[in-house]
Formats: C-alpha cells, sequence, structure tokens
C-alpha cells in the first residue's frame, strides 16, 4: 500500500474524485453566480439571450430599503448568537460537565433539537407562540399579561424567530464546547482544588481560558450560520408580517424563484458572500488571531 500511495499517479486517482467534487459544487457555482449576477437572466431564457448589464443589479440592490432590513435583521441574528447564545452555551457546557449522575441523557436531550429538521421546530414553535391556545400565552396569562401576537407583530416577530433558532442550535454547539471541557486533564482542577480553589474560579480561571479556541469556533460558525439563516424564517413567518423578518437569504429566495429574476438573486447571493467574509474577517483580526493554540 506504501508502494502505491508512493506512486504519483495512483495518488491523483485518489484526490481526483474529491477535487471534481469539490469544483462542480463549490467552485462553478460560485463563479457560476458571480457571472450572473451582472445579468438580467430571468433564469428560464435561452443562455444565448442573456443580457449583460454591469452593476446595475448591486446599485438596485443596496438602493432598496427593504434589502437593508434584511441586512438589519442578519446583523440581529449575529448579535444575539454572539452575545447571548454563546454565554449560555459556555454555561450549559460547565454545568453538563460536572454533572455526576445521567450526564448522558443530558447530552441526548440538549442535542436533539440539532437533528430535528427545522420544518417541525418552526412549526413546534409556531404552536407555542399561538395567540390563543400557544403555552407561552398560558404561562404570561398566569402574570396577568395580556395576549401577545409573537408571529404578527412587528415588535416580536424577530426576537420569536431568533429563539427558536438559539433553541435548535444551542445544543449542537454544547456538544462541541463539552467536548473541549472534558478533553482538559482532571488533574489541574485537582490541583487548583486542593489549593483551596472554588468551581467559579475553577472554570473561570482554568477552564474558560483552556477552551477559548473551541468558543472561538463556535462564534465563528454562529456568524456564518446567521448569515445563511433561511429556512427557520421560511418556516415561521416568511419574512413577513410586512417584510420586518426578511433576511438576505429569504430576500434573494424571492427575487431568484419566485420572482424569476434569477440574475437580481445571484448578485444578493454575491453580497451575503461579501458581508460575510467581511463580517469574519473583522472577527479573525479583532478576536480570532488572538486565541492561539493551548497545549496541555
Amino acid at each position: 500500500m506504501n508502494k502505491a500511495m508512493k506512486n504519483p499517479t495512483v495518488f491523483i486517482l485518489f484526490v481526483l474524485p474529491a477535487v471534481m467534487l469539490f469544483l462542480m459544487f463549490f467552485i462553478y457555482p460560485i463563479f457560476s453566480s458571480l457571472y450572473f449576477s451582472f445579468t438580467s437572466w430571468n433564469g428560464v431564457a435561452k443562455l444565448d439571450k442573456i443580457k449583460y448589464i454591469g452593476i446595475d443589479n448591486f446599485t438596485k440592490a443596496l438602493g432598496q430599503d427593504r434589502f437593508w432590513v434584511a441586512v438589519k435583521n442578519n446583523a440581529y441574528f449575529i448579535l444575539f448568537s454572539v452575545f447571548l447564545q454563546v454565554p449560555v452555551i459556555v454555561i450549559f457546557s460547565l454545568l453538563i460537565a460536572h454533572v455526576k449522575k445521567l450526564k448522558g441523557l443530558y447530552k441526548t436531550a440538549i442535542f436533539l433539537p440539532s437533528i430535528m429538521s427545522t420544518a417541525v421546530i418552526g412549526i413546534l414553535w409556531g404552536f407555542i407562540y399561538e395567540p390563543d391556545i400557544g403555552l407561552l400565552n398560558k404561562i404570561l396569562s398566569f402574570f396577568g399579561i395580556g395576549k401577545i401576537y409573537w408571529l404578527s407583530d412587528n415588535t416580536y416577530a424577530m426576537l420569536s424567530i431568533l429563539i427558536t433558532n438559539a433553541w435548535q442550535w444551542t445544543g449542537y454547539y454544547i456538544i462541541m464546547v463539552l467536548a473541549a471541557i472534558l478533553s482538559i486533564p482532571k488533574e489541574l482542577e485537582e490541583a487548583a482544588a486542593i489549593d483551596g480553589a472554588t468551581a467559579y474560579q475553577r472554570a473561570t480561571r482554568i477552564v474558560l481560558p483552556l477552551i477559548t479556541p473551541i468558543i472561538s469556533v463556535v462564534v465563528m460558525l454562529s456568524i456564518a450560520g446567521a448569515m445563511k439563516a433561511a429556512d427557520i424564517v421560511i418556516v415561521m413567518t416568511n419574512g413577513g408580517p410586512a417584510g420586518s423578518t426578511e433576511v438576505m437569504a429569504t430576500y434573494m429566495i424571492r427575487y431568484a424563484i419566485t420572482s424569476f429574476k434569477y440574475g437580481y438573486g445571484n448578485s444578493i447571493a454575491v453580497l451575503i458572500f461579501i458581508f460575510t467574509l467581511i463580517v469574519t474577517l473583522i472577527y479573525q483580526l479583532l478576536v480570532a488571531r488572538r486565541n492561539e493554540r493551548i497545549e496541555y
């Protein structure tokens, strides 16, 4: 086997399928989307009748208020994930890591929403948010709070989606952080406990610094997920009410597929890629580069 792998031909044959799949499903779609973003193609007409219109699609998108509402909603996704969801993930990971009994049950229960279909989760939380018979309003009624239209009121619709999205993916990230915590040698915490360190001190001064790299990865994944969020919005509100929960991905789908403005939809896809690149680059420069790999 070793002799075969040293043969360049055999090596190329092993690598070629992966390279072909990468080119077909990653590189080609990127350049195809970039090309069509400069056209007025409707997605149906013959390719030889495509009309090149330059940067008109981009100027049109950047000049529309509804597009900037979508950008703002994506920013809400990012801020909610980074400043609310990530701290909750770390806290729950620390708690589960120190559970003595039924740890497997807790890990399974908290990971379960991550493997459920987004459509199922959207429908489930739709019942929870239902104004008349929903569980949330029933609970609030015990405290004298009146009926709230969670998904049809501009004030609460976006927050409702953010909570649902966080509920779905928090367990997935907890498993990642929990794996990092459990990989820390127990001797470190035991030595700190012998020296008189409290559980809080051990968590903040030993565990958290050691899992900083994985927390950085979780933040990066949260940002990427926030920028491509679409399915949960489509299932729960479809961008409503009055476009108040529209995100860039649903805005793109609305024009590229529903309105047959394929060229314009591709320009939105390119803008999503550029915005994601900018946000992740800023995070890498300001935060992620400071988190060096930790050896223990």
